[in-house]
């Protein structure tokens, strides 16, 4: 057998039921990878011990016949995730010390299929970024770098440390937040397979809240296949979540098999933006090819409204974010610093506890919500949101999948963008109009930029319907036959 960090969800699966390996073996391998990883700058807590003992527990229960659908699996968890009794934090310093003592509804199910925790991952703080430059425990670094280049890259945001561990093998799957794009767009940027659920697929609950209309769970895997098991585990319906959706949720992986034959996919003239690369509209077109080739129709949609789309969610994320942040006050849990009285002592805990980005994106926020500029700005942007869910609806009257490409560009040099947020803001270009529609989208790496680094293309379905955004992916993955990987050279 090869390493046993080469596995993949389904692999390890597999090599688990045969005896090949055992759970605390596989997560033992992975623990020394990740050991031997610091320098991507992953994790922001790894777990050793719980590891070592969540592996033990799944190694006992598999030996009493007692076998769930990620029995033993090592999975790891984006630090937004609240888990019970380890350190979160959102990677900000405004949440040092936290520890909840209740377990998110997602990792939950995890851990109710017999899922190991290896660790939590880096992200952008509070998940406002687009690139994992923003947390507090500094960036993350893509496994990808450009030949002969000593500057490193991002992995995308802000789900770059879950995209970063799944691209170097340092966790079988990881699990991201999707607000905008971020799951999709370090999908993207680091060669890995990225799903954003429908709104209300996967609880909210226990997930530390960014946008609560957009925010959203999904899988960050290697492989299709890895996403429709992950996915499948991770969904259901919460009442604890009350816009968690009251459906099934159907056996994902079954579906994968349908192909995309009798489908049609719809291509939108709107995302063509002015000053794409080429490499992106070619990769784009092939991507058309091989969905053609198994049997697809394409036709061209109209998104009339998609140009709306990212000042929309630059009005609305913000403006939910400045509610959402309130709650940290310095009062009840992490940070507290001191001031002349309690007024002071807010200020002070938030001034010094908040980064940047965090800081800008409430002050966004607070205007659009204010006295005067309501009616101008967030009202308006509602408005736009629902015109923009009108579009994606009209066009899947008569289409199946829509494909686009899923990011603008390749992976970015770190710093590059952190002076200038309109052009980090426009990384999100392609994903956030699904976001704001509450859909389905996939991204699966398809192919490689020609300074050799990894692109993704985007498929996007009606709502509820992953079990088509995963034929549709599986399709692509296969015809795009994508087997790139990063050199280890941070092993070295």
């Amino acid at each position: 057998m090869s390493q046993l960090t080469d596995l993949d969800i389904a692999g390890a699966r597999d090599a688990l039921a045969k005896g090949e390996c055992s759970s605390e073996e596989l997560t033992s391998a992975y623990l020394e990878a990740i050991d031997a990883a610091k320098a991507l700058n992953a994790f922001i807590t790894v777990l050793p011990g719980k590891a070592i003992e969540m592996a033990k527990e799944s190694d006992a229960r598999r030996k009493a016949g007692e076998v769930g659908a990620l029995e033993g699996v090592p999975l790891a968890i984006k630090d937004l995730f609240c888990t019970e009794g380890v350190l979160t934090t959102a990677a900000s310093h405004i949440l040092d010390g936290f520890t909840p003592p209740y377990e998110s509804t997602v990792t939950a199910n995890l851990w109710g299929q017999g899922a190991v925790l290896l660790g939590k991952t880096n992200l952008d703080e509070f998940a406002m970024g687009s690139s994992n430059e923003t947390s507090y425990y500094g960036p993350v670094r893509n496994p990808w770098t450009l030949d002969g280049a000593d500057a490193g890259l991002v992995p995308g945001g802000s789900s770059g440390g879950s995209a970063a561990a799944v691209a170097a093998n340092l966790c079988a799957g990881a699990t991201g937040t999707d607000t905008g794009g971020s799951i999709r767009q370090p999908a993207a940027l680091t060669g890995t397979v990225g799903m954003k659920p429908t709104y209300g697929r996967c609880s909210r609950w226990g997930t530390i809240a960014f946008a609560s209309s957009l925010d959203q769970a999904g899988p960050m895997t290697r492989t299709v296949r890895d996403a429709a098991i992950m996915l499948g585990a991770m969904a259901g319906h919460d009442p604890k979540d009350s816009t968690s959706i009251d459906t099934p949720v159907p056996d994902y992986e079954a579906a994968l098999e349908g192909g995309v034959k009798g489908l049609t996919i719809g291509v939108p003239d709107e995302y063509r933006i002015d000053g794409m690369p080429k490499e992106i509209e070619d990769l784009w077109q092939q991507g058309i090819e091989w969905l053609k080739a198994q049997g697809a129709e394409v036709k061209t949609v109209s998104l009339t409204r998609t140009k709306y789309a990212l000042p929309t969610y630059y009005i609305v994320a913000p403006a939910e974010a400045s509610s959402n942040l309130a709650r940290y006050d310095g009062v009840r849990y992490g940070l507290r610093v001191p001031g002349d009285d309690i007024t002071g002592m807010y200020e002070n805990t938030r001034a010094e506890g908040f980064g940047a980005e965090v800081k800008r994106r409430i002050l966004i926020g607070t205007y659009v919500l204010s006295a005067g500029y309501y009616d101008a700005y967030y009202l308006q942007a509602q408005k736009v949101r629902t015109l923009i869910a009108q579009d994606f609806a009209e066009a899947f009257s008569d289409v199946d999948l829509i494909l686009t490409p899923t990011a603008p560009e390749p992976a970015f040099g770190i710093g590059t963008k952190t002076d200038d947020p309109l052009s980090m803001y426009l990384n999100d270009v392609f994903t956030v109009p699904a976001s704001l529609a509450g859909l389905p989208g996939i991204s699966v790496p398809s192919g490689m930029s020609a300074s050799g680094l990894p692109l993704g293309l985007q498929l996007i379905g009606k709502a509820f319907d992953e079990e088509t955004v995963l034929r549709g992916g599986y399709a692509l993955e296969q015809a795009a036959g994508f087997t790139g990987k990063p050199s280890p050279w941070w092993r070295s």
